[in-house]
């Protein structure tokens, strides 16, 4: 949920439906100008008592972004509050409880989006070894009530918050409790988004059972092993899913156009304040019929805002994003990029991963999203067999794409080594929950607090 920040253009006026579908139209790119980007967020803690610290006391959350400016971040304000930083590594950003986000920069390879994030880890570590702060990759909070969180000072998220529990029972443990790695991705054409949104939205859940690391609730194992991936099923139905239409005859930009006018509002920017929309129209928003701005009709950013307000398991804004994976540690955030680039980035891989999925279902869709949060690789595969034989497959064949891709660092490595931490889950057939739930029934001997000692970067 990365804070949306208008670029030149966004405060044009939309005169047309075209204007909506041209923000897809113009994420086309040649293939010499696909680019990476990566995301991840992470909890942020008390090194004492593994507290969560609240936005405005001392060495709290405020302070971790002002250290941030040693390494020339740069902020951004709201209200008079630090809520972004802005710099050559892309952008840092606060989720509704402080969890900790970089968005990445649109970078070329892997190796260049891993140093990225290397980068900025260290980074975090270094300033937060000043103020007694810790940070921890997991999915979802393994201990924290939600009373026990603060909230961030951020207009967008006073809105959801109000909002969330009227259309679903997790959204607010979908904002609080919440961290994932998203990579997002470009295309060359309507036809080449089409086919890349199609294969990535089918294996989705296999990226969620790789990257499963969410199983535990207020200090007990919570029958999942990716409770962040449950949380989406009831937060609000009208803008998360696997989207059906996406397989359909005549899918492309239009009918993605007509599936986030459907979607509810939360909110429209206006002189840097956020006004309350929650469940209005966009589509009486360009008929300057939207009941909170009477007689206004939207402007470029707001779609683009809008657009960020979607949540299905692929999100198209002129690239797509893969909204599967749960946050992990530091080789899952450079693993999820590589699985998907290794896919979709190669024509070849592309079309065999096609090859595996186009026969499925709706039904066999509908199945995998329900049962991989509590099973993972142990759910059954469309094609026979576990998703951990599918995840074999899938993976050989991203390793055979980015081995195509051929993109070097400086000591001759290829990308496909960042499918290791994916491959060792394959071949075991255990995630990461997996392994803490073990873990926490042996050596940890019921103490959820151990997860702080393995589990932070």
């Amino acid at each position: 949920m990365s804070n949306q920040v208008l670029t030149t253009g966004d405060d044009a006026p939309i005169e047309s439906r075209d204007q909506l579908v041209g923000v897809f139209e113009k994420g086309n790119k040649p293939k010499a100008d696909w680019r990476i980007g990566t995301e991840h967020e992470k909890f942020v803690y008390r090194l004492s008592g593994h507290g969560a610290p609240s936005y405005d006391e001392p060495g709290g959350i405020r302070d971790l972004l002002d250290g941030m400016a040693a390494f020339g971040w740069e902020p951004v304000l709201e209200g008079g509050n630090v809520i972004a930083m802005k710099g050559s590594d892309g952008a840092i950003s606060l989720e509704p409880a402080g969890q900790f986000e970089l968005s990445g920069a649109a970078l070329d390879t892997i190796h260049e989006t891993c140093a990225e994030s290397n980068r900025h880890l260290a980074q975090c570590r270094e300033v937060g070894d000043r103020l007694g702060l810790g940070f921890l990759g997991l999915g979802f909070w393994p201990d924290k009530t939600r009373s026990e969180l603060p909230v961030m000072p951020k207009g967008r998220y006073v809105i959801m918050r109000s909002h969330m529990p009227k259309v679903g029972t997790l959204g607010l443990d979908m904002m609080l409790r919440t961290c994932t790695i998203q990579t997002n991705l470009d295309y060359a054409s309507e036809a080449d988004m089409v086919l890349k949104f199609r294969v990535s939205m089918a294996l989705q859940p296999l990226a969620t059972a790789l990257f499963a690391n969410s199983p535990f609730t207020e200090g007990k194992p919570n029958g999942f092993k990716s409770f962040r991936s449950h949380i989406w099923t009831d937060t609000d139905p009208a803008r998360t899913g696997t989207l059906p239409f996406v397989f359909e005859d005549g899918f492309g930009f239009e009918r993605y156009t007509d599936y986030a006018l459907d979607v509810p509002m939360y909110f429209v920017y206006r002189d840097g304040k956020y006004i309350d929309a929650a469940g209005h129209s966009f589509r009486d928003f360009l008929a300057g019929k939207l009941a909170v701005l009477p007689g206004e009709t939207p402007r470029v950013g707001d779609w683009k805002d809008h657009l960020s307000t979607a949540f299905p398991e692929v999100r198209m804004k002129g690239y797509l994003e893969m909204r599967g994976a749960d946050g992990g540690r530091w080789d899952r955030i450079c693993a999820l990029p590589a699985f998907w680039v290794g896919l979709l980035y190669d024509d070849v891989a592309l079309d065999a991963a096609w090859q595996l999925v186009k026969g499925w279902t709706p039904a066999d869709h509908d199945r995998l999203r329900a049962e991989v949060p509590r099973l993972a690789l142990q759910a059954a595969s469309p094609n026979g067999g576990t998703l951990q034989d599918l995840a074999k497959q899938v993976l050989a064949i991203a390793d055979a794409g980015l081995a195509r891709r051929a993109r070097l660092n400086r000591m001759g490595d290829t990308e496909q080594g960042f499918l290791n931490p994916l491959r060792e889950i394959a071949d075991s057939g255990l995630t990461n929950a997996d392994r803490m739930l073990a873990l926490y029934h042996g050596a940890w001997g019921g103490d959820v607090s151990k997860a702080y000692d393995t589990e932070s970067y």
